[in-house]
Parts: C-alpha cells; structure tokens; sequence
C-alpha cells in the first residue's frame, strides 16, 4: 500500500485534517481524522479514527498554522511510525480565479497566482497559503496539490458568469466564479448510489451553514451558483450578508464615512445571522431563542432560500430535485422543512417522518420534485484529485 494522503482545510484559527489510505484497487480508504483549534491563542489537537476512536486530545504549541501544521506532522510520526509521511498533501483552496478550473501541483509559480487572488476571498485565500508554506517548511521534498471550490462552475455558460459592466473590467477577470464546488462535485457523485433519479436531471443543491450557497446543476454540469465575484454574495450567512445593493457600499462610504477595511470587516464579519439577530451566527442558537431578532434573522434566512431556488429553478428551465447538505442542511431539519414550503408551489410535498430522520429521501412519493438530504464530504474530493495528480506526474 502506498503511503498516505494528507488534506488539509485551513481556516483563520483552525487547521482541519484527514488521511486516506490507497487501497489495492487504487479507491481511497478514510484513517484518522482531526484538527488543530485555538490556533495562536489556546492551540488543541484533536485526533480521531476511521470510525471514531479517540486517538489524540492534547494541547500544543502553535501560536500559528506552521506550528499547527507542524504539530500535526509530529503527532503522526510518533504515532504511526512512518518517517517518509505522506506521498502527497491535498489543500482546499478557495479562489482559482479564472486560470485554474482543474487541480494543480503547487509550485512557485501557482503560490504566486494564488496570493494575487487574496482580495477575492479575504476570509481565507489567506489561511489556505499559510498552510500550503507551513507544509513546505516542515516537508519540503512532499508534492503539495491545490483544489479549488471555483473549478466546478468553470462549465457555467458564459452569460451566466458575466456581470453587466464594461468589458475591460469583465476581461482583467471581474466576473462571476461561484464556490463550495467541492461540495457541489462529492454531491453529484453520490447520486448515483442514493438518488440514482437525480443523476441525469436539474437540479437544486443548497450548501447551508456558516458558508452558504445554492447551485443549480444539470445532468451534473454546474449551470449556476448563488454566489459571484467573492463569497460574500447570494444567501445571507452566518457572518456575511449574501446579496447588497451596490449602491449600500456607496452610502456607507459617503455618509457613515466608513472606509474600505471597515466595510470589508461589516460585509463578511458583523453581517448574516449575527448581524440581524444581535445574538449569535449559529442556527441552533437563533432556533433555541424566544428572540423576536432571532426568529426574524431565521425568516430571513429562509425567505432568501425559497427566492433563491425559484431563480435558479428558471435557470434550469424546470427543476426534478432538491438537496440539502452542510451543517445546516444536515442537521437543522425544521430549515429544511420551511424551505420545502416555500417551494410547495414548485410541487415540492415534504414527508414529516422522512424529515425528521433526516431522510437520505424527505420528500413524500406524490412530489413532483424529489428532495433529499445527502452529508457532503470535501475532503475525499480533495484526496482523489490528489491521488489522480500524484499517480499522473509519478508515472
């Protein structure tokens, strides 16, 4: 058996991690799984294994995502006994701009074109490189691989990803580009185990959670995705205030005299569900709350979901499906349930009991759209890229 893969999902205060094994057969066995969280304040590492057994909970020293990454380098050498590592480390890469719509080996050159696109996604372009550098500091020799959450809507239709503004600016890459792709990728290639109706038809798949998007798909080709330019657009979130009007940016800089940081800092991180309840980002809170602020940030929510899915169902020209994933959409069934109901005039029949099991199917049979809930898994997209690479240029 080949040495394993590492993937690697860096945040601002949290590196997040897990191994695959390569089977005989070339397919990808999931191992141990964890993070390191606190990351520069009170940094923790958390293993566990392939079916959950607790392997690691410690505290250790990274005041950043080198010592993080260092960290979790040091655990499996002691732990596992395999001083070579890993044959290659998979990253989740946020942006990829117009000039990668496939994974890539990571070299100079690339580090370079990704650190140009830190404006596009400020929340985590930046954590993504720290960790890519991280690596390179404590295993140099170890090929690196970069997966982008933009590549899967690289097949949207011109017109779909292009805004109404000069061409110059269309052309120096102002354009839309849509996100959570590899969410969006590890769905599509579930239909056809758990929804096997939904492999070749239009359909809607909501990612809810902290991050949220919505992202029409036909015959498994992206036609269209909530978000845009930045991952700020679209659904409201738990930060990030989804869709804004042009012209809000241009009040806040000319008459609250807000400047651009100051906006940047509201638009992604005083904004979504914490902004409109004043309380908190995360559903399960705003859903536990007798809070008038609380229940009217849910409504908004939800409302934002059901127009959101009858734009993109005309995007479709008619829509066979609708599944949920992400936090949210796994967990927060009552969500799921008022997001049906606002999609009752698309025919969409939710069956209570399938529900609140949380399906894989929650629509009643007489539907005429099928709904599903299906838990997405980035992490083994990124560990087949990397294997496929990896395999590709060790030839």
């Amino acid at each position: 058996m080949r040495e394993p893969i590492l993937v690697i999902n860096a945040g601002s205060s949290s590196v997040k991690f897990s191994v695959f094994e390569t089977a005989a057969k070339g397919g990808l066995l999931a191992g141990a799984h964890g993070q390191v969280e606190g990351v520069g304040t009170s940094p923790h590492l958390d293993v566990a294994g392939a079916h959950g057994e607790k392997l690691a909970d410690e505290a250790v020293e990274a005041g950043d995502h080198e010592g993080a990454i260092a960290a979790i380098h040091k655990w499996f050498a002691a732990h596992v006994g395999n001083e070579a590592g890993f044959s290659g480390i998979g990253h989740r890469i946020v942006h990829g701009g117009l000039a990668y719509s496939e994974p890539v080996l990571i070299d100079d050159r690339v580090l370079a074109d990704l650190a140009a696109l830190v404006p596009l996604a400020p929340l985590h372009q930046p954590h993504n490189i720290a960790a890519i550098r991280a690596v390179a500091a404590v295993a140099p020799k170890v090929p690196q691989v970069a997966c982008f959450d933009t590549a899967f809507h690289r097949s949207q239709p011109a017109i779909a990803q292009q805004f109404a503004l000069p061409r110059e600016l269309t052309a120096k890459g102002v354009r839309r580009y849509g996100f959570h792709g590899l969410s969006y990728e590890y769905i599509v290639s579930t239909l056809p185990d758990v929804a096997p109706e939904c492999v070749d038809a239009k359909i809607v798949v909501a990612h809810l959670g902290n991050g949220a998007s919505m992202c029409a798909i036909d015959k498994g080709r992206s036609l269209a995705n909530t978000m845009g330019f930045t991952a700020v657009d679209g659904l409201p979130m738990g930060t990030r205030t989804g869709v804004l009007d042009p012209g809000v940016i241009l009040y806040l800089l000319q008459n609250e005299r807000m400047d651009a940081h100051e906006i940047e800092q509201l638009i992604y991180q005083r904004s979504g569900l914490l902004g409109v309840s004043g309380i908190s980002s995360d559903m399960r809170t705003l859903l536990a709350s007798p809070a008038p602020a609380a229940k009217e940030a849910v409504d908004l929510f939800v409302y934002r979901i059901g127009r959101e899915l009858g734009s993109l169902a005309a995007a479709l020209g008619g829509l066979n499906g609708l599944i949920f994933t992400g936090g949210i959409g796994e967990h927060a069934a009552e969500i799921r349930a008022r997001v049906c109901e606002e999609g009752r005039w698309l025919g969409i029949i939710l069956d209570e009991g399938a529900n609140a099991k949380d399906g894989p199917r929650i629509s009643s049979l007489d539907s005429l759209v099928s709904v599903w809930m299906v838990p997405t898994d980035e992490n083994i997209v990124i560990g087949r890229h990397t294997r496929v690479l990896l395999d590709r240029f060790q030839k």
